[in-house]
């Protein structure tokens, strides 16, 4: 199942006790001071890895904890920082911290963000030695470690999105490119999860149907519209079914616009889909010069007709490579 969205709560470690120690020397009464410095607790790190399914781990997880430090030892030895603790997310995740706002976006693969920072370890007797105190009682415990709840929002990061109605034919397409001339990966193909395809290099993002009143929580909603907010390039599809496809088109766009107004700003290219239920050619090519007009690319597609396939992967091809 795939899960773009979890909560839990983290705590860096605590850091261990400073002690009170002295050396042990024939004749010297408690031989001077040198007890050592507790170490640092473990901090939380956020580590962005490539694998878009990989806060489905974290389903049932809903706590993580670092290492705490050791407390100091005799002769002036400091206590072992507590071991940093190293969550992997994918690269798309929004770390928010919900108790004070601030959050972090992992952008590339191997990016690392400090999330929560382990206590200071206490300082140890032999700190606090001076001319005047040649032998200090005093130590100081370590500071405890931050915490918080946070919330992982996954974005996609795809080149080419594609956006539609339900009925436009976004799951086909991207399966027939990946029978056709594309190496895919083992991603399932389902409705209601956005799905992921390698075309030649590029990925290619198909995301679930949107329906009237998305950007305002209906049908699916927000839930997958933030996932074209990182995508380079949005390619409509528009079915030929539909009695008006450029009202269609238009449709879509108000539902981007509502949710992000950026998402207005991305190139464009329009996909006309399902062309074998149209028998009327001159209505095919009507429709195609009206969406001509506003400038951006326009293709014809019938998943039944080898050549209407191959002039939108030639064109998707050289869109790309600009």
């Amino acid at each position: 199942m795939f899960i773009d969205e979890i909560k839990f709560f983290a705590k860096a470690g605590r850091g261990g006790d400073g002690v009170v120690r002295w050396r042990r020397e024939k004749f010297i009464d408690k031989g001077g001071p040198n007890g050592g410095d507790g170490g640092r607790g473990g901090s939380v790190i956020a580590v962005a890895v490539q694998d878009i399914h990989l806060l489905s781990k974290y389903k049932h997880k809903k706590e993580f904890r670092s290492d705490p430090g050791e407390e100091g030892a005799g002769g002036s030895r400091h206590g072992k920082d507590g071991k940093d603790l190293l969550i992997e997310f994918p690269v798309g995740s929004i770390i928010t911290n919900i108790e004070s706002g601030a959050s972090v976006s992992l952008d590339t693969v191997g990016q690392r963000e400090l999330l929560l920072k382990g206590g200071m370890g206490g300082y140890g007797n032999e700190q606090f030695k001076t001319s005047i105190n040649t032998t200090p009682t005093t130590a100081t415990k370590g500071k405890m470690g931050e915490e918080g709840n946070f919330k992982i929002e996954l974005e996609l990061f795809a080149e080419i999105g594609l956006v539609g109605l339900p009925n436009a034919g976004k799951s086909s397409l991207l399966n027939a490119i990946t029978n056709a001339n594309a190496k895919i990966g083992s991603y399932q193909f389902t409705t209601l999860d956005p799905n992921l395809g390698d075309f030649y290099g590029h990925i290619i993002a198909d995301i679930p149907g949107l329906i009237e009143g998305a950007s305002e929580g209906k049908g699916l909603g927000i839930k997958f519209l933030r996932h074209i907010k990182r995508t380079q390039m949005l390619a409509h599809l528009v079915s030929l079914e539909n009695e008006k496809p450029m009202a269609v088109y238009k449709q879509i766009r108000k539902e981007l616009g509502s949710y992000d107004k950026t998402l207005l700003e991305k190139k464009e290219v329009i996909i006309l889909t399902k062309t074998d239920l149209v028998t009327d050619v001159k209505k095919i090519e009507k429709v195609k010069k009206e969406f001509e007009k506003l400038g951006v690319p326009v293709f014809t597609l019938s998943l039944f007709e080898d050549q209407s396939l191959k002039k939108l992967i030639d064109g998707l091809v050289k869109l790309l490579r600009k």
